[in-house]
């Protein structure tokens, strides 16, 4: 029997690997302790396949995404969502592994994102994925991510969707929320992924730490949560569990954090992604009668 914690519960970021992870049981243990929503974020492209040498060679993870939202909705109180796009870290692949140039693992990655665009034009994806390298790299693998990362603004620009960014660490990205708006997006649909309780710019997606959750609901600034599970079976419950973000909204439902709870499950996933978590909710609950 799945808990009602009387609020939607989102998961804004984590990965789904049926064929190699634990897929569905980790729907099944996020659904039992209370959970409603996810937006999952497809694996790296090499962990479900070669690396990629031409943009259709992006489409199977995209899919293998797809595939596994559809039935994770079917085990969901309410339902899931894919985010698609190109992980950050494919630019060291290319250039470190693979011997291209900066500039030609560049125009690899972007065609990459048209591809996982394409998914969202067709109403097959709710968002896209970008960002750039969290750690040290050459000044121009740094230029060809950041090249990378603003034409997914781009993209988002014209397909009016959000875009989840894979960054270093930081508590102020407000240049990044710059090069947005500068795309012709709104900053907020922006999101930061790993973020602590602090950021400037983007919306933060928090992880669902005790302290860093505190520090997001005493500011009372849009936030979201997420565990950034990774569903690989040599890397258990990597980084957090899939339990860990209704256990975390219990925990500020006691706290006295209704409020946030509020801001993070329903008004910032109607905001960034034009979802209505409650709505969902209330639809399935009438197909079920």
């Amino acid at each position: 029997m799945s808990e009602d914690l009387g609020t939607p519960v989102l998961d804004n970021h984590l990965h789904l690997d049926p064929e190699h992870g634990r897929g569905m049981a980790a729907v099944d243990d996020f659904a039992r302790l209370g959970g409603t929503h996810l937006i999952v974020v497809n694996k790296p492209s090499w962990h479900l396949g070669p690396i990629p040498t031409d943009a259709e060679d992006f489409r199977p993870a995209f899919e293998a995404t797809i595939d596994a939202v559809r039935e994770a909705s079917d085990r969901l109180r309410g339902r899931a969502w894919p985010v698609l796009g190109v992980h950050p870290g494919l630019v060291s692949r290319l250039v470190d592994d693979e011997g291209y140039e900066p500039e030609a693992a560049r125009d690899l990655m972007r065609d990459g994102l048209a591809v996982a665009a394409e998914y969202v034009a067709e109403g097959r994806a709710l968002g896209l994925k970008s960002g750039r390298p969290h750690y040290d790299v050459s000044e121009a693998v740094w230029e060809a991510s950041n090249a990378v990362m603003r034409r997914a603004f781009e993209h988002g620009a014209e397909l009016d969707c959000a875009v989840q960014l894979h960054t270093e660490a930081s508590e102020d990205l407000s240049g990044i929320a710059e090069w947005a708006a500068d795309a012709g997006m709104d900053p907020s649909r922006v999101v930061k992924h790993y973020a602590s309780g602090r950021l400037a710019g983007p919306t933060p997606s928090v992880m669902s730490e005790k302290d860093w959750l505190s520090t997001a609901a005493e500011r009372g600034e849009p936030f979201l949560m997420e565990t950034d599970f990774v569903d690989d079976p040599e890397k258990p419950g990597m980084v957090l569990g899939p339990k860990t973000v209704p256990r975390r909204v219990r925990w500020l439902l006691e706290e006295g954090h209704e409020a946030a709870v509020r801001t993070a499950h329903v008004e910032t996933p109607r905001a960034v992604y034009g979802i209505d978590t409650e709505a969902t909710l209330a639809d399935r609950a009438s197909e079920q009668a």
